[in-house]
């Protein structure tokens, strides 16, 4: 499957490349970005590459899935944004996780956004959510900030989560 390319004004969303594991497994491996994913422990590089290719896997399991976000100035990595949908989830998600250096920039909210249109100008679904961890506000606010509403708390995988929700636009109908 061919994953489609998303611009933003200062971003390019892009499929996954072998080549990233270096910036992907430095910014997993820093305590403040991995605080409220997974574990909350950083990963290690083994755990780094077994997250990219599952991520790399999604898109041919699903035809949809994140992309890895670069800056389009620096062609620097920034961190990855899409839809997922993983056996077992709740719903398909959009989730975003930007390197911690590039926090502070709207970078998540502006790939979210991107991914979020493109999501349901592309997919047969009416509802994406967040699952967000009770204290991450900063990714409660990118959630507010492109257009979810808190919906409920749940266990999801063996933790409580906050699930955030927006539905599809009454113009995409």
């Amino acid at each position: 499957m061919k994953v489609p390319i998303l611009e933003t004004d200062r971003l390019i969303l892009r499929g996954i490349r072998s080549s990233d594991i270096d910036a992907f497994a430095e910014m997993n491996s820093n305590p403040k970005f991995a605080k409220y994913f997974g574990t909350g422990k950083p990963l290690s590089r083994w755990d780094s590459w077994s997250v990219l290719t599952m991520l790399a896997g999604h898109w041919m399991v699903r035809g949809f899935g994140f992309w890895f976000v670069e800056e389009r100035e620096t062609k620097k990595f920034v961190g990855r944004v899409g839809i997922l949908h993983p056996d077992g989830w709740p719903a398909t998600e959009i989730g975003w996780g930007i390197a911690a250096e590039y926090w502070g920039k709207g970078y998540a909210t502006e790939a979210a956004v991107s991914a979020r249109d493109w999501a349901f100008k592309s997919l047969e679904i009416d509802e994406l959510i967040s699952v967000i961890h009770p204290d991450n506000e900063a990714s409660k606010k990118v959630a507010f900030r492109i257009g979810e509403k808190f919906k409920k708390t749940m266990d999801v995988n063996g933790k409580k989560s906050d699930i955030y929700a927006i539905s599809r636009p009454v113009s995409l109908m």
